[in-house]
């Protein structure tokens, strides 16, 4: 139950650092921001899966940069059934994506190192390339 809603409080975060940054994204109030976070944790639970796996073939085409559209999609998504959260077209929405990336990278290793999994990262002194992910 703590890491469902540490994964919650990081998106709550990063919406909010993505109202900052990116101009055309807008949280009328911390509630509707709050609710934001809710429903893009839920349509990332159960609408992204589905659109990465039929998107699969355009995304290895373009090294995972796809990714980010459906991201953005996803933010516009929640923008239409959220009230009080708006996103002014689709630079924003891909602008959003990209910062909602780069803090949900940090927010992975945070979790790491708060709940004890996520990446390892392991040197290997005879290993011929020097070190390796594990997960």
């Amino acid at each position: 139950m703590a890491e469902i809603l540490f994964i919650w409080l990081i998106t709550a975060l990063g919406l909010w650092i993505t109202t900052k940054i990116v101009r055309g994204v807008k949280a009328e109030s911390s509630t509707a921001l709050l609710m934001a976070a809710l429903v893009l944790g839920l349509i990332n639970s159960f609408i992204r899966p589905a659109l990465l796996f039929l998107t699969f073939p355009i995304t290895i085409l373009t090294f995972g940069i796809f990714a980010l559209v459906i991201n953005a999609l996803m933010i516009n998504l929640t923008a239409l059934i959220v009230p009080g959260f708006r996103v002014d077209g689709f630079g924003s929405a891909l602008l959003a994506a990209i910062v909602m990336a780069l803090i949900s990278l940090c927010g992975l290793l945070l979790f790491g190192v708060l709940f004890g999994a996520g990446l390892h990262w392991m040197f290997w002194h005879g290993h011929p390339h020097g070190c390796r992910i594990a997960v």
